[in-house]
């Protein structure tokens, strides 16, 4: 577990409320403005890319743009999961109870659109953001997910391994759901359209499946319902581990640092994968495929 510390120490870290906000007792961490500088940023690229190939590509015409909308899509992002489980696990959206968030992404969309440009994606910028990406997203899959479901006030919800897996992949990606359902990120009038997730293969998007199982990843280390324990034991006792007599004969759980900094390992691993394949055949392609052209022009001169 030494290798961890590393991964705990940043993480705590990052996690601490910093100035200027801290003036105003507000709890907004380092990692909280990445995270919202970082998503604010992915979202301005797909739409510059989009309206490139609406309007170069596909010659058609865009509809101007407006602030509102912008800030509309990075809400719908943020709270559009929450918005389709709250009312289920029987709790208000986060943002009925406190403005303090969605202004606070409100300020950073304003500042992302000021940018003179935003460089395009490629896995020059997506590779190093990868470690960004496992950091802010085991913070919504393990600190923020998990407590609506343990700690809800049902005894039924709040010991149901299914309930935490449903709430974590409806959570974590019913946003970007709704917001390619109703085509908020298109250069066009909002009009419906199938979402990735429902399209041929969509379900083996990485962004889809991650999320509940590294909240399951993160409940099997924590125990954090009864379910998880037990599991936890029968795999133990499956590969030969032994057990903890201060646990009553079961395995003795990993405090929640640990097991979110092993999460942290696993949504790294994850994303750092689905960026070389996304980009690096491009990359390939570009180098080799440019050599052979010029061999190519040579030769025929």
């Amino acid at each position: 577990m030494s290798l961890l510390t590393p991964i705990i120490s940043v993480f705590n870290y990052s996690l601490q409320p910093v100035a200027p906000f801290t003036w105003f007792n507000l709890s907004i961490s380092t990692l909280d403005i990445i995270g919202a500088f970082r998503l604010c940023i992915v979202l301005r690229q797909i739409k510059e890319s989009l309206y490139h190939q609406h309007v170069h590509v596909k010659k058609g015409s865009a509809e101007p743009r407006s602030f509102a909308r912008d800030v509309s899509t990075t809400l719908t992002v943020v709270y559009g999961g929450e918005v389709m489980t709250a009312p289920l696990l029987g709790v208000p959206p986060s943002f009925m109870v406190s403005g303090v968030i969605p202004v606070f992404f409100a300020g950073v969309q304003a500042i992302v659109e000021m940018l003179p440009a935003v460089p395009p994606m490629s896995i020059h910028t997506e590779l190093p953001l990868s470690i960004v990406d496992g950091f802010t997203r085991t913070l919504l899959l393990c600190n923020l997910i998990p407590p609506a479901v343990t700690g809800n006030s049902s005894p039924a919800i709040a010991a149901s391994a299914w309930t935490l897996l449903v709430t974590s992949l409806v959570t974590a990606n019913g946003g970007f759901f709704l917001t390619n359902l109703f085509s908020f990120l298109n250069p066009t009038p909002l009009a419906l359209q199938t979402p990735p997730e429902l399209q041929p293969y969509g379900w083996t998007a990485t962004d889809l499946w991650c999320a509940p199982l590294v909240t399951s990843v993160y409940a099997l280390l924590t125990h954090a319902q009864p379910f998880w324990a037990d599991l936890h034991t029968v795999l133990s006792t499956m590969l030969g581990v032994g057990v903890s007599a201060k646990s009553g004969g079961g395995v003795e759980a990993l405090d929640p640092h640990t097991a979110r900094a092993v999460c942290v390992v696993i949504l790294t691993t994850l994303f750092v994968g689905r960026t070389v394949k996304n980009f690096a055949p491009e990359v390939w392609n570009n180098a080799f495929g440019g050599i052979k052209r010029k061999g190519e022009k040579l030769k025929t001169q």
